[in-house]
């Protein structure tokens, strides 16, 4: 029985002493952040409304391997959307969506994903807040003086937009923060390609919609 328990015990200590290197990483990977010098910035002056993108991005990747440890799971979005769809397809229409393939392999309900997708969204309102950045406008100034002020119009080629992200999603097997994110700090060939190729399409569109 003993010699059951020990290899159960080093496990725990090794977990508990991991959750606390993390803990510690947690605290002090901002400040490290915020005392790097940057050529012509300073992350303790940063001129922008918005929290300065240096702890932001120091604060992500401590939230990733915390996902990782603690949900063996990536950071990721996409699949939320389809689990959304498939919450609201079995509400209305229950037997053509449990009809589906891919609902019959991936049953929807509220797990991981949409949690983390919901936390994101309240995260970003307090970040507004906080950062000062709610302007309480529907349309970008840069749109308006390119397109005018229509929000049918906006909403039109939001949704589309919306559908051809969630299409690009699905065929490169991960989202921009699911490739972007945890797929490029495991060094994976695959997701540094597609960020490569997310940065070409963007600034492409962006050219071609506001003929930079």
């Amino acid at each position: 029985m003993e010699m059951e328990n020990t290899p159960t015990k080093a496990m725990e200590t090794r977990r508990l002493n991991l959750m606390a290197l993390l803990f510690a990483l947690l605290l002090l990977v901002p400040q490290m952040a915020s005392a790097v010098v940057y050529p012509g910035a300073d992350p303790h002056e940063y001129s922008g409304p918005a929290w300065s993108p240096y702890i932001v991005g120091a604060g992500i990747g401590v939230l990733s391997w915390l996902t990782f440890y603690f949900s063996d799971k990536a950071i990721g979005a996409s699949s939320f959307y389809a689990t959304l769809a498939g919450i609201i397809g079995k509400a209305v229409a229950p037997r053509h969506t449990e009809s589906l393939k891919y609902y019959r392999e991936n049953p929807p309900k509220v797990d991981w994903a949409l949690v983390f997708v919901a936390s994101a969204i309240m995260g970003g309102f307090v970040a507004a807040f906080t950062g000062g950045e709610i302007t309480n406008e529907w349309m970008h100034p840069m749109w308006v003086a390119r397109f005018g002020d229509s929000i049918i119009l906006r909403g039109f080629v939001g949704f589309v937009g919306g559908v051809l992200m969630a299409f690009g999603a699905r065929l490169a097997g991960g989202c921009t923060s699911g490739h972007g994110i945890s797929g490029t700090l495991q060094l994976n060939v695959a997701s540094w390609i597609a960020v490569i190729c997310m940065f070409i399409g963007g600034i492409a569109t962006a050219m071609l919609l506001y003929r930079v």
